[in-house]
């Protein structure tokens, strides 16, 4: 529906061509500028939308080039299809990082937050679909998200072996308060529209065929009031949760160390493979290394071999 209505707003004679454009053409997202609304659609619909380094580096660019047109009110993003927002990172992609190279992922992540917080204008998350991993630290990140009826919320880390620790441990805890935001990732808990919007993880629940609609009604509102109250008011009022900055880097430094292990690939293979990971093996690994290093300690292993008894 998003597609019909941008092609129509294409068709009309009313003057608003495309104010900005990239410099090459994107190839995993799509960036249209209609009614001075800037729309960042994740085009990945066969894997759920999950998005790469090089779909990061489109959304990193696409919003800060919303910066050369003082006229955009408001960024909305979205995912293609009628499946998924985004299911987060590409597993192809992610199984590829170590603690070596991590930081070419980490530093994306971040910086695609800190452009979304740091334009001068609201950045909407339209939700239709899962919404899930790094697909919802995406929402996160954003001002407000309103999701259709269908769409379901949550953090998997702990289901697949990875970390949300570049937006979610910061933000869900202000969000929703520490006792879902922990069930949220410690049990890799989901919520459902409905019920996301009752706890205040969304602004809004939507039936699907209203979603675009209540959505542009949103982009009307906004344009219809103080660009400068606007920008003004999205600055102060990220003041507290800009402070959570060294929370992120503190986060970006576990999640390189969780890169390349063994207990994440596992998560992550088994995914892939569509079977149940066995984490448990890395429980009772560490139990053997742990009754290794004490029957040491009863031993005297922790001193010069002739100062043993």
């Amino acid at each position: 529906f998003l597609y019909i209505y941008l092609e129509k707003i294409n068709n009309k004679d009313n003057g608003d061509s495309m104010s900005i454009k990239p410099e090459k053409p994107y190839k995993d997202i799509l960036f249209e500028v209609k009614d001075q609304v800037a729309w960042i659609t994740i085009n990945r619909p066969r894997v759920l939308n999950a998005f790469r380094e090089q779909t990061l580096d489109e959304m990193i660019d696409a919003v800060k080039l919303t910066r050369e047109d003082p006229s955009i009110a408001c960024v909305v993003f979205t995912g293609a299809g009628d499946k998924a927002f985004s299911a987060g990172g590409d597993f192809y992609a992610m199984k590829r990082l170590t603690f070596t190279n991590g930081s070419m992922w980490n530093d994306r992540m971040l910086g695609l937050a800190m452009a979304i917080r740091g334009i001068p204008i609201p950045v909407i998350a339209m939700v239709n679909g899962w919404c899930v991993g790094g697909g919802h630290e995406l929402a996160l990140w954003c001002d407000l998200v309103i999701g259709s009826e269908k769409s379901v919320f949550g953090q998997t880390g702990a289901k697949v072996g990875a970390c949300p620790t570049v937006g979610a441990t910061q933000y869900l805890p202000r969000i929703v308060g520490e006792r879902i935001a922990r069930e949220m990732i410690f049990l890799a808990k989901r919520f459902d529209a409905k019920d996301a919007e009752r706890i205040g993880l969304i602004n809004k629940c939507v039936p699907e065929a209203d979603l675009l609609n209540e959505t542009l009604a949103w982009c009307e509102n906004i344009k219809s009031n103080s660009s400068q109250t606007i920008r003004m008011t999205k600055k102060s009022l990220n003041f507290e949760s800009d402070q959570l900055y060294a929370s992120w880097q503190h986060g970006m430094e576990l999640l390189a160390y969780v890169w390349g292990s063994e207990e994440s690939l596992e998560g992550m293979n088994a995914f892939l493979e569509g079977r149940k990971p066995d984490f448990q093996q890395f429980r009772l690994k560490n139990k053997a290394a742990l009754e290794d290093y004490m029957d040491g300690f009863r031993k005297n292993l922790n001193a010069p071999p002739d100062m043993r008894d």
